[in-house]
């Protein structure tokens, strides 16, 4: 069967019409080169055709990555082979054969490289002033680059045609039609453009408001594509204010295909494709932006270079980087949509993992550590003294520690564990070696209440196990537990500057063995005489340059980092590949499992009439409100307006306390003492809360509008109680939660374990909610979502194999990609 190649010569032609800007067909010209070679090859006989098709390579000829000049010489070597396919079709038909169109010689490609490199200001794009390049400032975007990787946060379906005779009352419809009549008129006092539009079925309305220039734009008998919701009007179906776009000349290729399928297309921005919709501030437009983007994505991405090794790309089948950046801004369908999310989301999966692989091995084996002997009879001596036996995870865990410690290089590891589950006895037992070896060791915690409570208790581990010998508010002294006495301090912001200039100096001589605080331990006139471990709980509390500081503050201290909100194994590898993981997956025996139970707003006068008669047993309660101070914005009650509620209308017999976060360390302490001590029976508070707050005596929490919390955070609230021998409860109250927050609400209710509630945490919140990377130091996660674990996996896997054959990236195929790691991961970054 002769080969039919008229669709291939309307197309080359087109796209020299557009100066080989790969934009003749929407998914670009390799795509189409793919399934018309498909098609081809099967009519092809002559073997000298087909050695001519093979040497042409159409399946993957590499279209996307050429330059201008570069498509039009291989255009015209496909012209050449289209014209000896004519003189073959001549020759095998008897009968005459329609002749191959010979088209004349391809014209000269335009020098259509952008002349400004992807790191120069936004301002070298054309259409954007230094007044939009401020406004573009605001959301982030500085450079070209950033441009190419501002990515729309949602498209709009706008790629299904419909004809007028098919138009559906409310629904998002997209058609293509002639404009018979375009107008300014006045719509009830609003200067406006209307137009009569029709196809082939019928005639419909269209209405722009407030917009009556638009007609300077609409020519009688010019063909349009309008997208959006259709309106009825007396009867008749109407569109209001639809994004609109102009369709090419009538008798142009392009044309052809779009009046047969216009989602197939590429010239379409605003209407009749998947509409990219971007974040916008004070004085950008969609339609603007819009434009602009489709320049910027056009013209740049040809910049932008792949930087994965191309036998990785397909051992993963990703996609190549600039069709990727291309399909995620104005993608050909849904499918390649998530094939270009996929391909990005890899990219900062993968980077982000070789970045903090490499955190990992400067640490340990650029910069010697201090390898700690485990003293066994110290050890043994401080365990037996415990009113309690540790749980066998607990065990394993000490065992992963002490193993570190001994280790010549610094120990860098994360210790995640329940509310409960012991974490503290670890940590003290790695605190005492450190002693045992003659160095120091700090604790930081990230409130006052929690570094305090620290104090106390392994204050507390430690007097069992030896003599107090000296004490005051800020210092515990023991002796019978080393050689040589144990020295216990705190150290907080709100001590007076005589105490904190004490304290200090005797963290300076080495009088003080142990040292807990909270970020004041970092502050510049802090200064360690040996530290050799450093301990942070709660870690995702602190920033960068905090973590930083504290190890900096010894000769490379070992770091164990605590934190009690369950992360998922996976996403845990990925957020701290720097670190080496430890669970405490088994709570000690005994502890009770905390009623929880989600009551409907018809039931809060019950829940209040059980906190009274909870105090009327000597119990006492949690009230958590979510916010400060009221907002119209959100409909959660504030702790303050709540506090005054409850202590008027509903509990005017008991003792409530306040506790929020704009309160200082001092009146919070203050407030926390007194309700520890049972003078307060009812504590109304914010989310402070989550973090440490141990009050055995307190047996129910109730959390007010608890659907506009996470899983992981109700779970932290809920194991502030139970603490003590008797029986707790959690009872959730949510006004009107939506369909994902009433299955939160379901879930808490009937799952008490946090590793299975963090994993369907990151199902129903996606990415950022559950876990703020801003917070964290990491780079940027723009496509990636937490939630992508098989793409997390994959990556993780990927950055380890090439981290253990290639670490510093040496590799010629390499080289791209540690231009990429370095830029992504400057030095200034450092986070861990």
């Amino acid at each position: 069967m002769p080969l039919n190649v008229e669709s291939l010569l309307k197309i080359i032609e087109l796209e020299s019409k557009k100066g080989y800007q790969d934009s003749a067909v929407i998914g670009g010209m390799d795509k189409f080169l793919r399934n018309w070679a498909a098609r081809a090859q099967e009519s092809l006989t002559s073997p000298h055709l087909l050695r001519q098709f093979k040497k042409l390579r159409f399946a993957d000829s590499g279209y996307s990555a050429m330059t201008a000049e570069e498509r039009r010489q291989w255009l015209e070597s496909v012209v050449g082979f289209v014209n000896g396919v004519g003189a073959e079709n001549a020759k095998q038909e008897t009968k005459p054969v329609h002749p191959v169109r010979r088209i004349a010689p391809l014209p000269k490609a335009r020098d259509t490289t952008p002349d400004q490199p992807l790191d120069s200001p936004i301002t070298g794009v054309r259409g954007i002033s230094a007044g939009m390049a401020s406004k573009f400032n605001r959301l982030g975007v500085k450079t070209i680059r950033d441009l190419v990787y501002f990515f729309p946060y949602r498209h709009l379906d706008y790629s299904q045609r419909k004809t007028i005779s098919q138009l559906v009352e409310g629904k998002e419809e997209t058609i293509v039609a002639n404009i018979w009549q375009a107008q300014a008129v006045n719509l009830g006092g609003r200067r406006s453009t209307e137009a009569i539009v029709g196809d082939e079925t019928g005639n419909v309305r269209v209405v722009w408001f407030n917009n009556p220039y638009l007609v300077k734009q609409l020519p009688t008998n010019a063909r349009l594509i309008i997208s959006g919701r259709v309106g009825l009007f007396r009867g008749r179906h109407v569109f209001e204010s639809p994004e609109w776009e102009l369709l090419e000349d009538k008798d142009s290729a392009s044309s052809t295909l779009l009046r047969t399928a216009p989602s197939a297309g590429s010239g379409q921005v605003h209407a009749g494709r998947l509409v990219p919709m971007y974040h916008l501030t004070a004085g950008l437009y969609p339609r603007q932006v819009r434009k602009l983007m489709k320049e910027v994505v056009d013209r740049w991405t040809v910049q932008v270079e792949d930087f994965l090794p191309q036998s990785l790309r397909e051992r993963c089948s990703l996609l190549d980087l600039a069709e990727a950046l291309r399909q995620a801004h104005f993608p050909e369908d849904e499918k390649v949509k998530d094939n270009a999310r996929i391909r990005l989301a890899f990219d900062e999966l993968f980077l982000l993992q070789l970045g903090v692989l490499g955190k990992k091995r400067a640490w340990q084996e650029d910069r010697p550590g201090n390898p700690l002997s485990a003293d066994k009879r110290v050890l043994s001596n401080f365990l037996g003294s415990l009113p309690f036996a540790l749980t066998s995870a607990q065990n394993r865990v000490l065992g992963e520690i002490l193993s570190d410690l001994e280790k010549p290089c610094a120990m860098s590891r994360l210790l995640q564990g329940e509310v409960g589950s012991g974490k503290t006895v670890v940590a003290a037992a790695a605190l005492l070696i450190a002693a045992a070896n003659g160095y120091q060791s700090a604790l930081m915690a990230p409130t006052e209440i929690l570094a305090g409570q620290h104090f106390a208790t392994i204050s507390r581990l430690f007097a069992g196990a030896g003599h107090l010998e000296a004490q005051t508010d800020s210092l515990y002294r023991y002796s019978g537990i080393l050689v040589r006495p144990i020295t216990v301090v705190v150290l907080t912001g709100d001590m007076t500057a005589a105490k904190k200039r004490e304290l200090r100096k005797q963290i300076a001589s080495g009088e003080v063995d142990i040292v807990i605080g909270t970020h004041a331990l970092i502050q510049k006139d802090v200064t360690f005489h040996k530290l050799g471990v450093a301990v942070v709980d709660e870690q995702h509390r602190f920033g960068v340059t905090q973590r930083s500081a504290l190890r900096q503050q010894g000769f490379n201290p070992h770091m164990l980092v605590m934190t009690a909100t369950p992360i998922p194994r996976t996403l845990a590898l990925t957020l701290y590949g720097d670190l080496d993981l430890s669970v405490i997956d088994e709570l000690p025996p005994g502890r009770q499992t905390i009623r929880t139970r989600w009551l409907k707003p018809e039931q809060r006068e019950s829940a209040y009439a059980f906190i009274r008669k909870q105090v009327a047993a000597g119990r006492q309660a949690f009230i958590i409100c979510p916010l400060v101070e009221e907002s119209e914005a959100v409909q959660a009650k504030a702790a303050t307006a709540e506090f005054e509620r409850l202590s008027r209308e509903v509990f005017p017999d008991l003792r409530l306390g306040l506790l929020h976060g704009r309160m200082s360390a001092a009146e919070k302490d203050a407030v926390m003492l007194a309700f520890r001590s049972g003078e307060i029976e009812i504590l109304v508070a914010t989310p402070v809360v989550e973090v440490g707050i141990d009050v055995p005596n307190a047996t129910v929490m109730l959390v007010e509008s608890a659907d506009r919390f996470g899983l992981s955070q109700l779970h932290q609230f809920r194991g502030r109680v139970g603490r003590g021998p008797e029986q707790s409860y959690c009872i959730l109250l949510a006004e009107n939660p939506s369909e994902v927050g009433q299955e939160r609400l379901k879930v808490i209710e009937e799952t008490h374990d946090g590793f299975k509630l963090a994993e369907e945490d990151l199902r129903l919140r996606g990415p950022g909610e559950f876990f703020g990377t801003r917070q964290s130091g990491l780079p940027d996660l723009r496509m990636a979502k937490l939630s992508d674990i098989h793409i997390l996996e994959l990556a993780r896997k990927e950055a380890t194999t090439l981290f253990e054959t290639d670490p510093e990236l040496k590799s010629p195929e390499h080289s791209l990609l540690g231009k990429e790691l370095a830029r992504v991961w400057p030095e200034a970054g450092e986070w861990s």
